[in-house]
């Protein structure tokens, strides 16, 4: 399995960030298989397009509450890297 889970939403209070306020948080290495996901469906065209990461932030968004990683945005760059077979991802991670 690529992820810990898949889920389809988010279990964790509404953090409020913007994106410049998750800007200031610096990326770091998380294991794909230490992710839940807040999305179960994801747009092909999204994942496959040669500029998906041009617009927007480069590092996908994970917001760490209870002792668990959420997968926020970034589900198609967390994929791309499974389909790269690399285990790991640069996120920026939000502690709640």
């Amino acid at each position: 399995m690529i992820f810990k889970a898949v889920g389809d939403a988010r279990p964790y209070p509404d953090h409020g960030y913007t994106g410049r306020q998750w800007s200031t948080v610096p990326p770091r290495l998380v294991r794909l298989d230490e992710l839940v996901t807040t999305k179960r469906e994801l747009d092909l065209h999204a994942l496959l397009a040669e500029d998906s990461t041009f617009y927007g932030d480069l590092f996908a968004h994970v917001v760490e509450w209870e002792d668990t990683l959420y997968l926020e945005d970034g589900l198609h760059r967390a994929l791309r890297a499974a389909l790269h077979q690399r285990p790991t991802l640069h996120a920026r991670v939000l502690t709640l």
